[in-house]
Order: structure tokens, then C-alpha cells, then sequence
């Protein structure tokens, strides 16, 4: 923890007198509230009043939430029971008045709407000098709305090194992984992808679990991804709207490592704004994009199939998407395919040969992206369909 709080007390930095709100980024579960509570408990100290706001975003759904998160604030700033606030409205006046003399330390933890921080924190002159305001948030438009410094933390996946540390605490409570299961606890460290809340969970999950059981969970995972890790990153796709959404899903589907223009005018020709999609799902960070290529990460991607499969998953034919060639070839040879599906994408290199006719597409009326590709050493795709 310490390695990674570094760039964080750089940031805040408070040996110098100004007002500094800091934003902590990046995806569900990868750690954003644990590092403010660690620097929180680090720092509290060194402050004339300090509150740590949990869960502002579950707390603060109507105005009573935002109401008693006020409340929460002044309380535990002031060391007391304060006057009742009647109103948000209220709430806005008598925290200026009462905070803007005192060098108080504020943690917001998991803001996703900008009236969360227009009512708790407004602008830097709320507070006395030397105050310090850690927001986490896993959308970094809402820090560039409220005018909260730059740069942002943005937490980075743990290492290898570091991720087979977590998993083996949670799974053989130690710092290392017994022997005896060779090479499975690497292979889970490849499947979490560095996510923290994916190796505590995998790791509790997997605790006292024989290799062979071991090895079974795995493989069930690559299908059935753990519903405590999908919950928690599913909050950022359930606060897109319908166009991103499909945009989201046509990127986990399709598009992953792909030409950023290429992909763009692909969905443009769909009616999906793409840039203003891709602003949005970088926003919330559900991709990234570099060397002009659009990336995701792979829990992220596959919370994004299973959304696809959910609610038919032994029925690809009523899937909006298909990408994997077992299934397309399931749908495309038995003639299942249905007015939901809207995109094929069928690489024939890792297909069985294929034989199907026009009828397989009779009642796929909505289906706007079909891509049937093959490398050079496929035989031509005319002797296939």
C-alpha cells in the first residue's frame, strides 16, 4: 500500500496551504476506496475536522439521502450534534458557513452524480486553507464538470507480483500459494487481470478448495463469470444510456483492440455517435484508448458477453450478438436465429466447415453488422457456405 499511496500524497500534498480537491479514478473494484481510506486514516491527524462520506452514490438517491449526508458531514466535522437542516438548500449555506474557517479533511467515496458534489463539497472556498477533499469516482467527467484539480490518481491494476500476493492471502492465507496446485493460482492472477476485488473474491471463493476443484472453478468461470466481481461492474454500464449501451456491448462483442476511426464509422453507420460514446465509456472508464486503438479489460469485456447471454443463455438465437463460431454455427446450421440478433461476427479460421442457407437469416430482421473473415491459410470461403 505504501508504493501506491506515493503518487497520492503527492498529489494532495499538504504541506501547502491551499484548498486541493483530488479525484481517484478507475473501474469497480480496483481499489479507489480502499487507498482514500488508507491515506484517510494516514492523514486524519493533521486536520482541525475530517469526515470519511461512504457510499455517497447509494446514500444520496432523492434529496433526504443528500439531506443526511449534510448532516453526516457537519457532525463530523464539528465533533457534535448540529442544528437540524430543514433542506439540501439549507445544508449548502450552513457548511460554508461553518467549514470555510476550518482546515478539514473531506473523503467523498463513490460520486456518480454531479449534484452529489455541488451539495457536499461546491467550490474550494467552502473551506479553510490548507483543506483537503478526496472524491472516487469511476467518472472522470464528473471531476472535469465540478472543476476538481489535475491531474487525477488514476489507480493502475496490481502487477503480477502483487496479484498472486492477494490471491494467495485470500486463498491459502499466506503470502504465497502452496505447491501443490502448481500452476493454477497463476492462471486465476491471468484471469483477474490485476483486479483486486476479482483476486479477493476468487481467492475467498477458492479457499480450501482441492486442485481438481480448483481447476473446475476455472473453467467454469471463463462462462459463468463470479456474480459478486459482474455486480459491482455492471453499476457502471447500468448508468449508460441506450445508445452507449449498445455501443458498450458492440465494443465486447466485435470491436476490442480495434482501429478507433475504423470502429467509429462503423457505429456511425449504425446511428450510435460514436465519439461521443467513446467520450463517455473512457469517461467511465470501460475502455481505453491507446495508439488509436480502442482496449477494454477482460473482466469488464466479459461482464458484457454475459449481459448478452443472461436472459436466454442456452438459446444463442435470441442473443442481440453472437461471436463465438460454436454458436454462431449452432444458430446459422439449425436455422435458430431470431429478429433480436443484430450482429455476426464468425471467424472461419477457428470455425468447423459450414454449411448453411439463406433461410438462416429469414427472421433476422434488426441484423445490422454480419463480418465473415478468415486468415490466408483457410481454403476459400466460397467452398464453406
Amino acid at each position: 500500500m505504501n508504493i501506491r499511496l506515493e503518487k497520492l500524497r503527492s498529489l494532495i500534498n499538504i504541506d501547502l496551504n491551499n484548498v486541493c480537491m483530488v479525484g481517484i479514478c478507475g473501474i469497480g473494484g480496483i481499489g479507489k476506496t480502499t487507498i482514500a481510506k488508507a491515506l484517510y486514516n494516514e492523514i486524519l491527524n493533521q486536520f482541525e475536522g475530517v469526515s470519511f462520506l461512504a457510499n455517497v452514490r447509494e446514500k444520496s438517491k432523492n434529496d433526504f439521502g443528500l439531506l443526511q449526508l449534510q448532516q453526516q458531514l457537519l457532525n463530523d466535522i464539528l465533533k457534535r450534534k448540529n442544528r437540524e437542516i430543514s433542506n439540501v438548500h439549507e445544508g449548502i449555506n450552513v457548511i460554508k458557513n461553518v467549514l470555510y474557517l476550518r482546515r478539514v479533511l473531506v473523503v467523498l467515496d463513490d460520486v456518480d452524480n454531479l449534484r452529489q458534489l455541488e451539495h457536499l463539497v461546491g467550490k474550494h472556498d467552502w473551506f479553510g486553507q490548507g483543506s483537503r477533499i478526496l472524491i472516487t469516482t469511476r467518472d472522470r467527467h464528473l471531476l472535469d464538470a465540478h472543476g476538481v484539480d489535475k491531474p487525477y490518481h488514476e489507480i493502475e491494476e496490481l502487477n503480477s507480483e502483487e496479484a498472486l500476493q492477494l490471491l494467495s492471502l485470500y486463498a491459502f492465507k499466506q503470502n504465497f500459494p502452496q505447491e501443490d496446485y502448481k500452476d493454477l493460482p497463476d492462471h486465476t492472477v491471468k484471469y483477474a487481470k490485476g483486479l483486486p476485488l476479482a483476486l479477493q473474491v476468487l481467492g475467498s471463493h477458492l479457499c480450501k478448495k482441492t486442485p481438481s476443484e480448483w481447476e473446475s472453478e476455472l473453467r467454469k468461470l471463463e462462462r459463468e463469470p463470479a456474480p459478486e466481481i459482474q455486480n459491482v461492474l455492471k453499476i457502471s454500464y447500468d448508468g449508460l444510456d441506450r445508445t452507449q449501451r449498445e455501443i458498450f456491448l458492440d465494443i465486447a462483442c466485435f470491436f476490442k483492440g480495434q482501429d478507433k476511426e475504423f470502429v467509429s464509422r462503423i457505429l456511425d453507420g449504425c446511428d450510435f455517435y460514436a465519439k461521443s460514446g467513446f467520450r463517455v465509456l473512457r469517461d467511465r472508464c470501460l475502455i481505453t484508448i491507446l495508439d488509436n486503438k480502442i482496449h477494454m479489460h477482460d473482466l469488464i469485456q466479459q461482464m458484457g458477453w454475459h449481459i448478452v447471454r443472461e436472459q436466454y443463455p442456452k438459446e444463442p438465437g435470441k442473443w442481440s450478438r453472437l461471436w463465438e463460431p460454436k454458436d454462431v454455427f449452432h444458430v446459422l446450421t439449425r436455422n435458430t436465429g431470431t429478429e433480436e440478433i443484430e450482429g455476426i461476427f464468425l471467424d472461419m479460421s477457428t470455425s468447423e466447415q459450414l454449411q448453411f442457407t439463406t433461410k438462416a437469416f429469414k427472421m433476422m430482421n434488426k441484423l445490422r453488422l454480419l463480418k465473415v473473415h478468415q486468415d490466408a491459410n483457410c481454403q476459400p470461403l466460397s467452398h464453406l457456405i
